[in-house]
């Protein structure tokens, strides 16, 4: 509510005019616009919204607009930058910004507002990590509002009302807010005598002050003040506020400065996977209520974050395979791996007490007994369901979680129902149930189904690990330490999601990731990539129930390879390995513009180039075997037979074989040697655009483009890199900046991108932009001419770790590449000495500092786990 005596004496009006100004540079055919929440400003209709006016003022370029409203004029109100047809190419982030005009302002007068684009940077400070646990004690301050400023005082308009207003989350109780300056309204920059700021709520400073024409243009600068004289100036150049001669200026100039400029919060945390949290309480693996005892050795040790490996449900095969974290079953549902029975029940009968302690001890090993745990829990568990189903089932607090859950917690229940019954997750398996729909559901759920106590067993579960896992989140969150989760790219191809909403995936395919230094043939995860048109048509709704799920335990999230919702590396189901794949979306090589090149023979660079000389080179001896058994020729090569031309009929055929003694040497080495002529190609064609034409990854590599024409090589070679690093920019963007948003707005969390790997230029702008933490792992730099990344010139907006989940240990790293040791001894340490064989204290010491002194906002390492 706004301060009512702030401008006494005015006389009743009915308009009053806004001049909204904001400095910001665009690019050729870009235009500033402001929407906002009231019909004169578009009702948030960009294409209504009121378009801005650029000037050059001194080095900037400075926007502004002017309109008139009624009194007790308020709204909320945002920036965005258009082009000519006002389609909108970026927009600010943060908090929609809120106006309020003091019903009391005289008619006819104008209000200025000042105010600065809100980067991605700005917005994090309000997410749940930072105000919720990091700075939450310091958001106890009472809120206030500003003095009462007389109208009186700007008679003859000789002076000139400037509200203050600044964002500082960080204020340690005890500290104020001051703005100091060249003016003596603002004490002659001496901080005792200067404009103290009053906490107006949500880290916001303001105060009003009445300045006299003359100490204009001011500077001025923001600090903070302690009781103890402990002063803290902001860092950076002074501002400025000038104001022009003339009368007609303004008397109103409301100021919205921004975020106050100091030294950033930067932070340290720990990683570690939720099955490697052991205490004597667990049975066999950790458990969500062993993250208490971590908090408070984080808190001990001075880390302000845990982060985990993803917790769903994984358990598609009943065996240890599943214990493979990111191949979820239930994008909701969490895994019961991670439960504590001891918790189920404060009655347990002494038998399954019995049971327990036998269990621990049978269980307690260096590694974990994945299957035996999982069995085990789930035996002890459904006993003591047995014993408390109706008194929990019918408890007001079951009743609230399954309210708020049964979207998913009915179809994943039905899902391990079925996957039991019919000993398979392969839903394609599962007759008349194959094909999900709402009344098979709800019969399958039914109180009259003779499984119905199966069914609420696994409702049982949840509940418990719902419970569990909340206890240990909100007591993180009391003890300041950031609980940060995982959101894997990818679900099982027979996951409970596939199967309630299989048109939001294309199951025909396979995400993976193109070949890199790691991994010469690429990855191949195994899920299938996502329908994004599909997903698009409710806004994202599936991923943002994700994201509103997590946020129900996690104030921060890391996105499991980003890189995924700007394109995605796809494969045909059909493919093992990840060498030939494509990227979606992405614009091909039509076979139109491929001709107008000169280039015509596609069957010639579709088709595996085998060569009777490449059999000999491979097979030796045995090459009229393999021909035999694999291939027919054709003119002067040969060709794949229908029944092994993929990757997996290939891996079929070979294992056949192998089981007949017919091959001349090792399975995997003949399948690999096999696989190596499949993928003797240079352009993949699109199977369901004929007309369509993507490059091979490293073509150049292959016998097959060696064996070209010198002008086809050249053509070739020029369409890849176009391809590849070029030509896709602005569609990538695009893409991004349809997904990325809906997730990101989904939840308050602080959001962390997987951006390792292939890294298009489009992709660090975007993550800037939207207020995306990038990760740098030191072994895996982004830059291109690098082999080691430079901690110390990583930028603010990152998490710095020297390894991560996707590769060994740094003392295992250490140990196993010897090349790359002497490397990073020479060029990192600055050493021409012998490298120690092991990662030593004193290394292991080095290697850690600079990382916490990187200028990263986290650093975050690794524990070693079993």
């Amino acid at each position: 509510m706004a301060n009512q005596g702030l401008f006494s004496a005015a006389k009743s009006m009915k308009s009053v005019k806004l001049k909204f100004r904001i400095p910001y540079f665009t690019e050729w055919g870009q235009s500033l616009l402001l929407c906002g929440s009231e019909p004169t400003l578009g009702s948030w209709n960009v294409k209504k919204g009121l378009l801005l006016s650029p000037v050059h003022q001194d080095d900037q370029l400075i926007w502004t607009a002017t309109i008139s409203v009624p009194c007790q004029f308020s709204c909320g109100y945002r920036y965005y930058v258009v082009d000519d047809a006002k389609n909108v190419l970026r927009w600010e982030m943060g908090n929609e910004r809120r106006l309020s005009i003091p019903h009391l302002l005289p008619e006819g007068h104008t209000l200025e507002l000042h105010d600065l684009w809100q980067t991605g940077a700005d917005a994090l400070l309000f997410r749940s990590a930072f105000k919720d646990v990091i700075f939450c004690k310091n958001s106890t301050f009472n809120i206030d509002r500003p003095e009462a400023i007389l109208h009186d005082e700007l008679v003859q308009q000789e002076s000139i009302l400037v509200r203050f207003k600044i964002c500082c989350p960080n204020v340690q109780e005890g500290t104020s807010v001051y703005v100091i300056g060249s003016s003596t309204k603002l004490g002659n920059w001496k901080v005792q005598d200067g404009l103290k700021l009053h906490y107006t709520g949500e880290y916001i400073w303001e105060a009003y002050c009445v300045i006299p024409r003359g100490d204009f243009p001011i500077r001025y600068k923001y600090c903070k003040y302690g009781k103890n004289g402990c002063f803290s100036l902001e860092v950076g150049s002074t501002r400025e506020l000038s104001v022009n001669s003339s009368k007609s200026q303004s008397q109103y100039i409301f100021l919205s400065d921004g975020m106050l400029r100091e030294m950033p919060w930067r932070g340290c945390g720990v990683a570690v996977p939720m099955f490697s949290v052991r205490s004597e309480d667990d049975i066999g693996v950790g458990e969500f209520l062993d993250l208490k005892l971590l908090v408070d050795w984080a808190v001990e040790s001075g880390f302000h974050l845990v982060q985990l490996l993803p917790i769903n449900d994984t358990s598609v095969h009943r065996m240890w395979w599943d214990s493979y974290p990111y191949s979820s079953l239930s994008v909701f549902a969490l895994h019961p791996l991670y439960l504590r029975l001891q918790a189920l029940s404060k009655n347990l009968p002494e038998d399954v007490k019995s049971e327990i302690r036998n269990a621990k001890e049978r269980l307690d090993g260096k590694d974990v007994d994945y299957e035996a745990t999982m069995a085990t829990k789930l035996s002890i568990a459904k006993k003591v369901f047995m014993q408390e189903k109706d008194l929990i089932l019918n408890s007001s607090s079951f009743h609230n979680f399954f309210s708020e859950n049964e979207d998913w917690l009915k179809p994943y229940a039905a899902f391990c129902f079925l996957r039991d019954f019919f000993e398979t997750s392969d839903h394609s398996q599962w007759g008349c149930f194959s094909n999900y729909s709402k009344d098979k559901l709800e019969k399958l759920v039914s109180k009259d189904a003779l499984h119905y106590d199966t069914i609420c067993f696994h409702y049982y579960n949840q509940f418990h690990l719902h419970l569990q896992l909340s206890e240990a989140a909100e007591y993180a969150r009391a003890k300041g330490v950031v609980l940060k989760g995982d959101l894997p790219i990818g679900v099982d191809r027979n996951s409970v999601d596939t199967w309630v909403y299989p048109t939001l995936f294309r199951m025909n395919t396979s995400t993976g990731a193109p070949p890199d230094y790691f991994a010469k043939n690429g990855q191949n995860w195994g899920f299938p990539t996502y329908n994004w048109e599909e997903m698009s048509k409710d806004n994202y709704g599936w991923w943002r129930a994700r994201l509103t799920q997590m946020g129900k335990y996690f104030t921060a999230y890391r996105i499991d390879h980003i890189l995924g919702f700007f394109r995605i590396w796809e494969l045909p189901d059909h493919a093992m390995t990840g060498l030939i794949g494509k990227f979606r979306p992405s614009i091909p090589l039509s076979q139109e513009e491929l001709e107008r090149e000169g280039i015509w023979d596609f069957d010639r660079l579709t088709r595996p180039y085998v060569r009777k000389e490449f059999l000999q080179e491979n097979f030796g001896d045995s090459w009229i075997l393999i021909a035999a058994n694999f291939f027919k020729e054709y003119l002067d090569r040969y060709e794949f037979k229908e029944e092994c031309n993929t990757e997996k009929k290939i891996a079929a055929k070979v294992h056949s074989c192998a089981e007949k003694s017919l091959l001349p040497e090792s399975e995997d080495k003949i399948r690999c040697d096999l696989f190596d002529l499949l993928k003797n190609i240079v352009l993949i064609r699109d199977p369901e655009h004929d007309k369509s034409f993507y490059p091979r990854f490293n073509l150049e590599d292959t016998s097959s483009f060696r064996d070209l024409d010198d002008h086809s090589k050249n053509v070739l070679k020029r369409l890849y890199y176009d391809y590849y690093f070029h030509r896709q920019d602005k569609l990538w963007q695009q893409n991004a900046l349809k997904t990325l948003p809906a997730l990101l707005n989904s939840s308050d969390m602080l959001a962390c991108g997987e951006d390792l790997g292939l890294i298009p230029a489009c992709v660090h702008p975007v993550m800037q932009e939207l207020g995306l933490i990038g990760l740098r792992i030191q072994r895996m730099p982004s830059e291109p001419d690098l082999e080691f990344g430079i901690p110390s010139q990583y930028s603010y907006m990152t998490v710095c770790a020297p390894s991560c989940h996707d590769c060994s240990t740094l003392r295992a790293w250490w140990e196993e590449d010897e090349e790359r040791r002497h490397q990073f001894f020479k060029s990192v340490i600055g050493s021409d000495d012998l490298p120690p064989s092991q990662c030593v204290p004193d290394l292991a010491h080095l290697i850690i500092r600079q990382h916490i002194e990187s200028p990263s906002m986290w650093a975050i390492f690794p524990l070693q786990w079993v």
